[in-house]
């Protein structure tokens, strides 16, 4: 131990950090231990690096933004059927799994769990995770295969998921069979001197990853391997806070394998023009998001000869990827986005500080920004009212929140 300990402390006096040891005999055996192995799988060159170009802008202002197409799902006419086909074929092959995102709290909802957990009030009181659960297996019945699926959760709530599960005895599913939880990747936050924060229990003080350290988490926890032992070719990435997500859909499934194209996604329509949403495009001629801060209001109002909105095409979390696809994209890390956030952590007096405001650096990677690793990629428009139903807010907001949710929900199966 003394030599590990040795060396990591020199480690940490090359990078300015060495008050992550401050409190190091204060802890217990085990918590010494997972403090140690926590500063050694920590890339320093990479949290140097994110912390100095934490305040840089990124410059795209050469970048040539240009409109992407798109198919509309109800506008296929005789495509429809002959897209379905091929995408049901594919499924009852068994070449389909589904990953759900569900490393979040449900704390802006006022619940104390996993967001998964979360009842939004139906009369069935069934939890997201159930709602999601119960769409699988509705498809899957139709094609007569059980279809994997494939759970990412945090370090925070891993533990809680996992006994959700196991106490609604995995809702029909056999884990580590059919059923399989992954943890996704985490980054240190640090203050803006470029300190890492330590938490207040004494370890370093980590952030989730962000949704695009998806690919990553997949590669890293041997899930795409176990994907492809058990004859997946094709993962659909959804978030755990959609209620209507339609995970199983033969008609995407049925484009991406028609058109040769190894990622496949699904958008509604915004909502107006200045809708706050991050749209499809094209970027430097390759397939990209664009986020709204990005877009000029003329660009925004910009119209094509049917009156459609040349860049309405809103990008709601729900795509459709080749495993080889993921294991590319998982390879290296994607480039970081900032946000300044207040995190709590324990100064060098061994105090714990709770700031009333910004105070430390989080980085995350954005899903959508591995697009650019592909030359071509499929687009389908759906409905809103019958694909996209999340709970991000409380109720308060007024939209996309647990109320709005349960509605639409109501109101696509009938239930009221």
């Amino acid at each position: 131990m003394s030599t590990d300990l040795e060396e990591i402390k020199a480690t940490l006096k090359k990078y300015g950090q060495e008050h992550l040891l401050n409190h190091y005999e204060t802890l217990d055996d085990a918590h010494k231990q997972k403090l140690l192995e926590e500063i050694k799988s920590i890339d320093f060159e990479l949290i140097d690096s994110l912390y100095r170009n934490a305040e840089k802008t990124q410059n795209n202002e050469g970048d040539v933004i240009t409109p992407i197409d798109y198919l509309d799902k109800y506008k296929l006419n005789d495509q429809y059927k002959y897209y379905q086909d091929i995408g049901k074929k594919a499924i009852k092959e068994g070449k389909l799994a589904v990953v759900t995102m569900a490393g979040g709290q449900g704390t802006r909802l006022g619940h104390n769990g996993p967001k998964g957990t979360y009842d939004i009030g139906l009369d069935s009181h069934k939890s997201l995770f159930e709602l999601l659960c119960d769409g699988i297996k509705e498809e899957a019945k139709k094609y007569d295969v059980t279809i994997p699926w494939f759970i990412m959760t945090s370090r925070e709530n891993n533990k809680e998921t996992v006994e959700f599960f196991e106490k609604h005895k995995y809702f029909g599913y056999q884990k580590d069979k059919n059923l399989f939880f992954f943890i996704q990747g985490e980054l240190p936050m640090v203050d803006t001197e470029g300190k890492i924060l330590v938490g207040e229990d004494g370890l370093i003080k980590l952030a989730a990853d962000g949704h695009g350290g998806i690919y990553e988490s997949l590669v890293k926890t041997g899930m795409t391997k176990k994907m492809k032992e058990i004859g997946v070719d094709w993962v659909f990435i959804g978030g755990v806070d959609n209620c209507l997500v339609k995970m199983v859909d033969p008609v995407l499934m049925g484009i991406a394998i028609d058109k040769k194209v190894t990622v496949a996604c699904k958008s509604v329509v915004k909502a107006n023009p200045q809708e706050k949403v991050g749209v499809f495009c094209k970027r430097n001629g390759k397939p990209n998001v664009i986020e709204y801060t990005e877009i000029t209001e003329e660009m925004a109002e910009q119209r094509d000869e049917n009156g459609e909105l040349l860049y309405g095409e809103s990008h709601i979390l729900c795509n459709l990827f080749s495993v080889e696809a993921i294991e590319r994209m998982g390879a290296e890390p994607l480039p970081y986005h900032v946000a300044f956030k207040k995190a709590s952590y324990i100064d060098k007096d061994g105090k714990i500080v709770k700031p009333d405001s910004p105070n430390a650096y989080k980085f995350e990677a954005f899903l959508f920004d591995a697009f650019g690793e592909v030359d071509e990629m499929a687009v389908l428009r759906v409905k809103r009212e019958e694909e996209f139903a999340p709970v991000k807010n409380a109720d308060s907001a007024g939209v996309d929140c647990p109320k709005t949710a349960k509605e639409l929900y109501e109101k696509f199966y009938k239930l009221k």
